[in-house]
Parts: C-alpha cells; structure tokens; sequence
C-alpha cells in the first residue's frame, strides 16, 4: 500500500474499481505533495517537445525550458552536422551557465562564461587556460543527451524515463498510425494556450472520466453518442472512443483496423501522466497539461490539420466551448478540495474507467 510520504497516511488506490477511492484530497495543491509530484513523475516520464520539426537545417540550435513552472529544467535543440536532431542539457559542465541564450545557426556551441567549447553532439571539444587538470577531459565534460523520440510531427523526452517510449506510444500506433501523420502541419492560427486555477491532476480527471459529459457538455457535444462511449486501458495510456449519433463526421477507418466498421467520430487517447492526443477527421489536437505551480495549470491546445474541409464538423467542431465547460467546473473542483470537510470520493465502475486508472498509476508512481 502507497504511504504518502507527507505523513503518512495511506494512498490506497485500490486496483478493484468496485473497491477503490479516489486520491485523497491534500494530493491537489498541498505544496510538498507537488513538489513530490514533480520529482517522482515528471523526471520520470516523457514530456511533449513544442516546434523540434522546425529544425531543419545543420547548425539549427534552440534553447528551451522543460515544463516551466514545474521542472523548469534548461534543455536545447541542436541539428548536427550529421543532420541528426539532438536534446541536449543547456548547462556548461565547467561553472553551470547557460550554453545558448538564443536560437540561431552555428557550427559549435560556446559558453560565453568561460569560453567551454561543445560540439553541436554536446561533445566537449577545448577550454581555454586548463592546463595540468589530471583526468581532463572526462565524459562528465561533455553536455548530458537526452533521448529525443518522434512520433509523426510530434516529439518528446525525458530526464529518466520509468517507461520505453514504443510501450509508452503503443496504443496509438495502433489505432491511428494508418494516418497520413507525415501530413499533419501544425496551424498556430487555431493553437492557444488556456490557464486554469486548478491542479493538474484535477483536469486530467474531468477529461478522463465519462460522467460528466450530459450534465457539462449536453449541447456542446449533443452530436456524440453518449450510450456507446467507452474507455479502454493501457499500462500507460486510455482511450476514449467517441461515436457520432447518426454516424456523421466520422473516421472511414480501414479494413483489418480493429475499430472497423464503427461509426468513431474520435479517438481521444490519455497518455500518462499529462498528455491528450485528440484525433479527428480533420486532424489532431494535442492537449498538453503543464503544471505551473501547486493550483495553477497552464494547457497547450495545439492543431495539427489533415483536412481543414471538416474543421467545422463532427465532435471536434467547437474545441474552445468545451474547454470553457471543462475549465469551469475543474474550477469548482479546486474550490472544492480545499473544503476541510471532503476527503475522498468513490469511482463509478461505468464512467469512471479512465479516472481511476489515473490514479493508480499516479500512487504508484507517488509511493
């Protein structure tokens, strides 16, 4: 049984939905229990990479900011002379600087600190005035590497993954990766980032259980078939199949797909701990849900269109409505927890499938 290290109560996700309670309520915004979040799981999964496909050409560099607000770890992209794409530590093994402050093209990489030269592989390459250092240069020299993973136009990484990236993406592939992916064009015009009063965790629970599609979307998403929608499980990731009412603005999914057949208007897969891949007939839309503080969440919307024909049909129609129910109510949820009167909930073995996986996963990762 997972022991909450703040003090010692149990975190007892039961595997038994019948059985189970929910998270207790101190996980959503207690300041140690965030600081805890961050250590045991966000350093140890995969994290979504914005704008790599961007670099394209040797020499291409950018630095970035690994989940700001959260692990706020100082990384960069760089486009070597062998035309490989690398993830790379932005911090000078000599003194702790910052390597590159900009993005650009260059042929070598130079900490303006001290003049520490690196290869565009984070290869340590010279520095100037060490002489007589014993043991120098050392592989503790050169600049820390990352892995850095593709799927489609998408990329991620990890500080130390507990999982393969293949396990991890496996779900997906299999459902979708008959999609032209190669074909999906990010559009900024219609990508937008929403900030939410709320803890993470509360938002990745609205969005992974069922219950409260009638009672918070029942016009937005009056088109979806609310009797047949279901949740399937994954070691690392859910699926939610949505299915159109009347069988319009739905995927034509090919012969041997497992789904074939189906009158699917969506696929919308969960991957932990805090990632959406949202796929429609028009395309995809990724969810990423970056913690920013212990009640504070900031939620990338990014699209990546197929067939900018069907943006105004079927379930994915009007994204921005739906955001605004969901935000609303993960709000009151906020509110809610704090109260010195709740603790815990129940799980509803129908609805609240996705939920429950969740916070499996997470106590596991807690304990």
């Amino acid at each position: 049984m997972p022991s909450d290290p703040r003090n010692g109560v149990p975190i007892d996700v039961d595997a038994d939905i019948r059985r189970a309670f929910t998270l207790p309520s101190r996980v959503y915004g207690d300041p140690e229990h965030f600081a805890l979040q961050r250590e045991r799981v966000f350093t140890r999964t995969w994290q979504f990479v914005g704008g790599a496909e961007e670099l394209k050409a040797p020499g291409h560099v950018r630095p970035f900011t690994l989940l700001p607000g959260c692990l706020d770890e100082p990384l960069l992209l760089a486009r070597g002379d062998d035309g490989a794409l690398r993830c790379l530590s932005n911090v000078c093994t000599h003194r702790g600087a910052l390597v590159v402050e900009g993005e650009g093209h260059q042929r070598f990489l130079r900490c303006r600190y001290h003049g520490r030269k690196f290869g565009l592989d984070g290869a340590f390459q010279s520095m100037p005035e060490f002489d007589g250092v014993e043991g120098f240069p050392c592989e503790a020299d050169d600049l820390p590497e990352l892995p850095l993973e593709r799927w489609g136009p998408l990329h991620f990484t990890a500080l130390a993954p507990a999982m393969p990236f293949d396990e991890w993406i496996a779900p997906v592939q299999e459902r979708v990766g008959w999609l032209p992916l190669d074909e999906l064009r990010f559009d900024p015009a219609t990508s937008r980032d929403y900030t939410i009063d709320a803890h993470w965790a509360l938002y990745c629970d609205n969005y992974l259980e069922e219950f409260h599609i009638p009672y918070i979307h029942g016009a937005s998403l009056s088109d979806l078939d609310y009797d047949a929608y279901r949740t399937e499980c994954f070691p690392w990731a859910n699926l939610q199949f949505g299915y159109a009412r009347g069988g319009d603005g739905t995927f034509t999914l090919p012969d041997g797909h497992p789904d074939a057949g189906e009158p699917l208007a969506a696929f919308y897969f969960w991957l932990f701990p805090n990632l959406m891949l949202n796929f429609y007939p028009w395309g995809l839309s990724v969810n990423v849900v970056q913690p920013i503080g212990p009640a504070r969440t900031r939620v990338s919307f990014l699209s990546y269109v197929l067939d900018a024909s069907k943006r105004s049909e079927g379930l994915g129609a009007d994204l921005h409505r739906v955001e605004m129910e969901d935000e609303e109510v993960v709000a009151s949820c906020q509110r809610g927890v704090r109260s010195r009167l709740y603790d815990r909930g129940r799980f509803s073995p129908r609805r609240e499938v996705g939920t429950h996986h969740f916070h499996t996963l997470l106590a596991r990762f807690l304990s």
